[in-house]
C-alpha cells in the first residue's frame, strides 16, 4: 500500500466514526445556542437597566447609585 492510499484509508476510517469530526448539524446547533445565549444576555442587560429607572431614591441610595447615574445607565442601548 503506498502513502497516498494509507492516508486516504486512514481519513475515510476517521470520517466514518461519529465523534471524529463535528457534523454540520452540530455546528449549526452550537451557533444557534451561542446566538440564543448572546440575545438572552442582551435582554437581561436591558431589563436590569430598566429596573434602575424604576427604583426609588432610597433604593438607589442603598445600592450606592445616584439618580443621575441610574438615569444615564437606564438610557443606554441594550447592545452597549
Amino acid at each position: 500500500m503506498n502513502t497516498i492510499e494509507t492516508i486516504r484509508t486512514e481519513w475515510i476510517g476517521q470520517a466514518q466514526r461519529p465523534s471524529a469530526r463535528p457534523t454540520h448539524g452540530r455546528r449549526l446547533m452550537h451557533m444557534v445556542r451561542s446566538l440564543t445565549t448572546w440575545i438572552a444576555g442582551l435582554l437581561e442587560r436591558r431589563r436590569s437597566r430598566l429596573a434602575l429607572l424604576e427604583m426609588t431614591d432610597e433604593q438607589l441610595k442603598d445600592i450606592g447609585v445616584s439618580r443621575c447615574d441610574a438615569h444615564r445607565e437606564g438610557l443606554r442601548p441594550f447592545w452597549d
